[in-house]
């Protein structure tokens, strides 16, 4: 199920993304490339979960930076540690 979602992403991706200027992103990944890894990590529901709570942080007024699925708290499993 969770290509579902990843082909959602790449059909945005190349249609209205391309409206989009390079390099305006202020996180890194992009918030397309985090849904697909968040996706391919956690599946259609959670990924997608985790994928829109991206998109609610990513406004004028966030600082941005790097944000990795696998530094997610959200659905952490007990006693599972980020990666460093």
């Amino acid at each position: 199920m969770r290509w579902i979602g990843i082909a959602a992403v790449q059909a945005w991706r190349y249609t209205f993304g391309l409206l989009t200027p390079p390099g305006t992103c202020k996180y890194h990944p992009s918030c397309s490339a985090y849904a697909i890894e968040a996706f391919r990590e956690l599946g259609l529901v959670r990924g997608g979960i985790l994928a829109g709570w991206r998109l609610l942080r990513c406004n004028p007024w966030s600082h941005g930076g790097v944000d990795h699925v696998h530094d997610r708290t959200l659905f952490r499993q007990h006693g599972e540690r980020g990666r460093v």
